[in-house]
């Protein structure tokens, strides 16, 4: 079953997990209202891999594994492997208008990641190296769909993990026996929990601090493990009204808080525990950036880019996109969708070898060129839709079945616009507030503006790991010794 269909994929979920909602326990996650149309859009993309016109770029025959697998569980060796995985991630981003930002290729590729760095985790424990291996090949060979929790419950954050008035809130090693950790405390902000098969839990940033080795911890359970409760925010969903809430009734993600309630972790699902050195270098030293912002980037070029045609598409309606300061704000949006397209071939055509594991890596600075710029461009392309939308954007009908009500001629004459039909344009307004004014498109700016981690901080390390920045200097030097 190395690649699951749709209806397996949906069948996984009916497991007995502890899922909470407005108080209340769900029975079944997959007949839930507000999560039906994401699992549906999930099962979509599941199926897109029995599709003959993607089978062999969203799969890939794995001798390893004596079978097809998933391509973002493949190790890129070649440059055209590399090109594959992100015409891989481009099908699946294109399928949801790049509004999945952790659709299962993501945390595919952090996995296929961590497994190619073996002798990471080899230094801490031969054990711990084998059983992350073991793992990968266990959800490659069965197709999951996984989740990840990284950060800890926002609380005193002038004070470290042990410091807290609770250490018991953040997550945890209580005790241990000979099957596992025994884990208590609490993750967030787990995107897609209710609907994953299974969660990968490693704490970030990587700052830790003595004194907080207890919560250096990484490992992976599946979703219905006894003690582990998972608490949804309020959906964004608009289930059934897909005129009228294109991309919210078809592709909110729900987040939610993980509770581990003395959850036990057998050991073959530890990889690493109790160490602050190993878990600080992790980030780094397992390479997983490369490979994971690869997925990112790509994905990030196709929601712009499906932004850019929404607003050229409102200003032809409105008539005005041959005006100059139009064409102006058009060509700014052109350049951040270029500019974020260029990152993952650049990092492609600049990809070495790592003499480690052979794994071919793209280029870390053109990829973080990327994760530096999408939280600015993102936020920008949605403020000019604001701004071409303006006062249209508020003054639509409740639904557009209105159009078949008795008062369909008097909003067809309002709504009109530049050679199109008034149902046409509102149907075309209807999208930009779905992306730019509801509560749907509130909450991807904010992903999309924080998803990399805080801005100064990422910022920072791409200035301190910047690796070419010896080249510029001593062209420089060269240059002022010449004077």
């Amino acid at each position: 079953m190395a690649v699951r269909t749709g209806q397996q994929f949906i069948e996984g979920l009916r497991d007995g997990r502890e899922v909470w909602y407005n108080g209340e326990r769900i029975a079944d996650v997959t007949r839930f209202a507000p999560f039906e149309a994401s699992i549906k859009a999930l099962a979509n993309l599941y199926d897109l891999q029995h599709d003959p016109k993607y089978r062999d770029i969203l799969t890939v025959d794995c001798p390893e594994f004596g079978e097809r697998i998933a391509r973002p569980f493949e190790m890129p060796r070649t440059r055209e492997q590399l090109a594959l995985k992100r015409e891989s991630y481009r099908i699946w981003a294109e399928a949801t208008c790049g509004m999945m930002g952790r659709s299962p290729d993501f945390l595919n590729v952090m996995m296929a990641s961590l497994a190619a760095k073996r002798s990471f985790f080899a230094e801490f424990s031969p054990a711990r190296a084998e059983a992350m291996v073991n793992y990968y090949r266990h959800v490659a060979k069965h197709d999951l769909f996984l989740t990840h929790a990284l950060l800890d419950p926002q609380l005193d954050k002038g004070k470290a993990r042990h410091q807290q008035s609770e250490p018991d809130i953040c997550l945890r090693v209580i005790d241990r026996n000979q099957d596992g950790l025994i884990l208590h405390g609490i993750k967030r902000i787990a995107t897609a929990a209710p609907y994953a098969d299974e969660i990968l839990v490693w704490p970030f940033p990587p700052t830790f601090q003595p004194g907080e080795e207890p919560y250096a911890n990484v490992f992976a359970i599946p979703m219905n493990t006894k003690g582990l409760k998972t608490l949804c925010r309020p959906s964004f969903a608009h289930p059934g009204a897909r005129h009228d809430y294109p991309l919210s009734s078809q592709f909110d993600e729900m987040d939610a808080t993980v509770v581990f309630d003395h959850v036990l972790v057998p050991w073959d699902r530890v990889f690493l525990h109790e160490d602050i050195r190993f878990l600080n270098r992790m980030y780094k030293d397992s390479r997983m950036r490369e490979l994971t912002a690869h997925q990112t980037n790509a994905r990030l070029e196709t929601k712009l880019g499906f932004l850019y045609a929404v607003i050229l598409r409102m200003a032809e309606v409105s008539g005005i996109a041959s005006r100059p300061d139009i064409m102006e704000l058009l060509g700014e949006a052109v350049a951040c969708v270029e500019v974020i397209r260029s990152t993952t071939r650049s990092a492609e055509e600049q990809a070495t070898a790592d003499p480690d594991n052979g794994v071919l890596y793209p280029d870390l600075f053109a990829l973080q060129a990327g994760r530096a710029l999408g939280p600015v461009f993102y936020p920008k392309l949605v403020g000019m839709l604001r701004r071409l939308g303006g006062g249209g954007l508020i003054q639509m009908p409740v639904s557009l079945s209105e159009f078949d009500s008795p008062i369909a001629r008097e909003l067809e004459r309002s709504l009109r616009g530049a050679d199109v039909s008034g149902l046409d344009k509102a149907q075309l307004f209807k999208l930009a507030w779905d992306l730019c004014g509801t509560e749907f498109g509130a909450r991807h700016e904010l992903y999309e503006m924080n998803y990399a981690g805080d801005r100064s901080v990422l910022m920072a390390g791409i200035q301190r790991e910047y690796g070419r920045k010896q080249y510029y200097l001593d062209h420089l030097d060269r240059f002022m010794r010449a004077l």
